[in-house]
C-alpha cells in the first residue's frame, strides 16, 4: 500500500477515533468539574492535532 493510501486510511481512523471520544465525552454531561470528561476533551484535542498532522503530511505529498 503507498504512503498516500496508508495516510489516507489513519486519517479517516482517527475522525473515527476522535467521534467516539466526542460521544464519550458528551456523554459525561456538562459537568466542567468532572475529571473523566477533561481527560477525554484532552484526547479529543490530541486527536484532532493528530488528524491536522496528518492532512498536512498528505497535502505535502500531493504538493
Amino acid at each position: 500500500m503507498s504512503i498516500t493510501a496508508e495516510l489516507s486510511a489513519l486519517s479517516t481512523a482517527l475522525d473515527e477515533l476522535t467521534a467516539r471520544v466526542v460521544g464519550l465525552a458528551d456523554g459525561r454531561g456538562a459537568d466542567d468539574e468532572d475529571p473523566i470528561r477533561a481527560d477525554l476533551q484532552e484526547v479529543e484535542r490530541q486527536l484532532t492535532q493528530a488528524a491536522r498532522r496528518v492532512a498536512k503530511s498528505l497535502r505535502s505529498l500531493n504538493a
